[in-house]
């Protein structure tokens, strides 16, 4: 039967639409009160927070810091309080209870939440981005023995890790080499990207690409755009309706869709290339290792039969290492040549406990404590971790008095710790001695303070591995080469929000030092790193 307007009476017809469009609005707004913060009824109130304005709750007002916003408003309501992001509420963490959350209470706050970019991360298959379940644990177990079995896990396999991030660090310096002699000043974010996915490469599928690889810089150089997308309070996430009519976000999020596609189709390409050639008796790399122990692990656990989750866990591991350590390393470049006076103070160092005959070794570590006191600084004063990966309550529960629903949505912000007045002092200065007793030594009960890897049931497995690279990365650079920056565009701090705060472009010249460690202009385009032949 066919329905039409004509005979009704306007104003019959409009006295209706009224009267629709009031309902529809004294429903939302019932709603947005009901939600607010303080509103619930209970013996414990839920968190207090800033009025959120209906549809958009406080995004707005993010901003392009989040961490700073949520940092401010910490000032104000306490470490635990309550955001609305669309139709969202958000529990943010701050401070102190940021480790009665993930350490004391592990569990509750360890869940993830059913965001919309989390499904296209190896295609809803991923450790880090997956919820907890029994599987999930064996899983977990099993990743974090593997990982360590080819970084730290014995010294034939820290020797093998560590010859990769040497001959890697050897490769990179000379591209920077060369680069100085054509253009005198250049910028090294994309080599350091290629460098740190290289190391990832040869210990994950046995191989490592050229730097003028088109097909392995596209997989890995799109990083910025993957962490704006999964990183806490992106607005996809929060207002899920926006992918679906033409808007910025939507494009945004049809290229993180895409970028997530070409990525796990170059995992599985190395993935279905190792199962043709595997022989259980001789293990490679990673990917060997994870498919005999995942299949097996699978198969007792009575999981799907044929079902991949070596695919998604070397997504994981190569995905979310290369992109944490290339953006600490373009943080300690830029901070190498922001603040030279550090420089020379890392190559005085290096140079006493390493001879220019040789390069500098895990062995070496005990000795160089301001070396590792640069890198927690660098982790610390950057904070290029934020927020972690937005978590969610698994059950009803309470933190700091306050009551948290279960499947609430919970951010991290780390920056809060390392930037806490009452444990640094004049915490927005670059210090690194601040992390050195009187005496030269590595204040370790200072260091355990510095939280970028988080902690808990999610801390980061790649933590050690991670660190171990790092050291590698700075006591190198400090005792081979001096970087300095171009005069007419000195560096600046301003970063490029996301899951990790990515520094904005800068540019760099740099030159070897001579052997009595002296730095000398680098001129020469044949000019090669000193050879390491005799390690």
């Amino acid at each position: 039967m066919d329905v039409t307007l004509q005979g009704i009476d306007p104003a019959a017809l409009r006295a209706l639409l009224f009267g629709c469009v009031s309902l529809l609005l004294s429903l939302h707004v019932w709603r947005w009160i009901r939600l607010r913060p303080g509103s619930r009824s209970r013996s414990a109130p839920g968190p207090p927070g800033p009025f959120a304005w209906p549809v958009i709750g406080n995004a707005a007002q993010m901003g392009g810091a989040p961490h700073l916003y949520f940092a401010r408003l910490a000032q104000k309501y306490g470490n635990v309080f309550q955001i609305r992001l669309g139709s969202r509420t958000v529990v943010v963490l701050n401070g102190d209870s940021i480790k009665q959350a993930l350490i004391k209470q592990g569990l509750d706050f360890a869940g993830r939440p059913d965001f919309t970019s989390f499904q296209y991360v190896s295609n809803g298959d991923s450790l880090a981005f997956g919820t907890i379940t029994d599987w999930w644990k064996i899983h977990r177990k099993v990743v974090y023995s593997t990982v360590r079995m080819f970084s730290t896990g014995n010294p034939q396999t820290k020797r093998t890790f560590e010859g990769h991030v040497l001959s890697e660090i050897q490769e990179l310096l000379q591209v920077f080499v060369d680069k100085s002699a054509q253009l005198r000043f250049f910028q090294p974010l994309t080599y350091l990207v290629v460098s740190t996915a290289n190391i990832m490469s040869a210990l994950c599928f046995g191989r490592r690409y050229s730097y003028e690889d088109e097909e392995f810089r596209q997989v890995v150089g799109r990083n910025d755009q993957f962490t704006q997308t999964v990183g806490a309070g992106s607005i996809v996430d929060v207002m899920p309706w926006l992918q679906y009519f033409p808007n910025p976000i939507k494009t945004i999020f049809e290229n993180f869709k895409e970028l997530n596609r070409e990525f796990n189709q170059f995992i599985r390409d190395k993935v279905t290339e190792h199962r043709k050639t595997i022989q259980s008796s001789s293990i490679r790399d990673m990917t060997d290792a994870f498919i005999v122990s995942l299949d097996q692990q699978r198969d007792k656990s009575g999981l799907s039969l044929g079902k991949d989750y070596v695919s998604p866990t070397m997504g994981d591991i190569f995905g979310a290492s290369q992109d944490t350590l290339s953006t600490a390393e373009q943080w300690i470049v830029l901070i190498l040549v922001k603040y030279p006076e550090v420089q020379r103070r890392l190559q005085q160092e290096v140079d006493k406990v390493v001879d220019r005959g040789r390069l500098p070794s895990i062995q070496d570590q005990p000795r160089l404590p301001y070396v590792m006191a640069f890198i927690y600084e660098i982790m610390r004063f950057t904070s290029f971790v934020p927020l972690t990966i937005p978590h969610c309550t698994t059950a009803d529960t309470s933190i700091m008095g306050y009551t948290v629903p279960k499947d609430t949505v919970i951010f991290i912000n780390q920056w809060s710790i390392n930037h806490d007045p009452a444990l640094w002092s004049h915490p927005e200065t670059f210090d690194p001695e601040r992390f050195l007793d009187q005496d030269g030594v590595l204040n370790k009960d200072l260091t355990s303070s510095v939280l970028i890897f988080s902690l808990g049931k999610r801390r980061c497995v790649g933590e050690e591995l991670s660190k171990l690279q790092l050291f590698l990365f700075v006591a190198v650079l400090a005792h081979q080469c001096h970087i300095t920056a171009d005069p007419d565009r000195p560096p600046s701090l301003e970063y490029l929000y996301g899951l990790t705060l990515k520094p904005q472009a800068f540019f760099i010249s740099v030159s070897l030092r001579d052997r009595d460690g002296a730095s000398r202009p680098e001129t020469d385009e044949e000019a090669r790193v000193e050879s390491t032949s005799d390690q």
